[in-house]
């Protein structure tokens, strides 16, 4: 990769960051090129060259937070093994990571939902798309747990996933809004209280 080709990559890479902070901090709505340029002190145009719309921008922006998500959340999981193991270590995972990060900054797959929950069009598809496929890997994840026998043969996987999503979301909940110190270690008491439910 020649000097050039770095150098627009990593400016593209500042201004899908700077959109995903203005989008945390105040909706996927609030994006605009302008806005992004301003806070890095390039031209409207630069960032339309690199980017393209603001509708690409703000699509670029939901899939860059779902990679960042599945490579702290289910990707290191995939090292431990199948079942409960592996399960338990994508909801630690969670747990810590929106305590680390969303807990300050917030959560796009939350927030998102919210923001696009009564409208139609190609960011609410896109972020549906992106939500739906961590839950499909989540269920098979869950799926796995009761085929090695560790997990009740009768175990709902789509509701087990329904309820640790409850427990991440109350968690965002009590450590952005009510700014209690303890929401991660009640969601991991509550999770452990959840699987004791579902133990083989």
């Amino acid at each position: 990769m020649d000097a050039k080709t770095q150098k627009s990559e990593l400016t593209r890479a500042a201004i899908v960051g700077a959109a995903m902070h203005l989008a945390l901090a105040e909706g996927l709505e609030a994006i605009s090129l302008q806005a992004v340029a301003s806070r890095l002190g390039l031209s409207k145009s630069g960032v339309f060259s690199r980017v393209g719309s603001r509708e690409a921008l703000q699509k670029a922006v939901i899939e860059e937070y779902g990679r960042g998500f599945l490579a702290e959340v289910f990707v290191p999981a995939m090292q431990k093994p199948k079942g409960l193991p592996r399960l338990n270590d994508i909801v630690a995972r969670w747990i810590a990571r929106t305590r680390d990060v969303e807990a300050q900054t917030g959560c796009l797959y939350v927030a998102g939902a919210f923001e696009f929950d009564d409208r139609e069009g190609e960011l609410r598809d896109l972020l549906l798309d992106e939500i739906t496929r961590w839950r499909a890997a989540l269920r098979r994840t869950v799926l796995q747990a009761v085929e090695t026998g560790e997990l009740k043969a009768d175990t709902d996987p789509a509701q087990l996933v329904s309820e640790i999503n409850g427990i991440m979301m109350n968690q965002l909940h009590d450590a952005r809004f009510l700014r209690d110190g303890h929401a991660a270690e009640r969601a991991g008491l509550t999770w452990q209280r959840l699987l004791s439910s579902y133990r083989a």
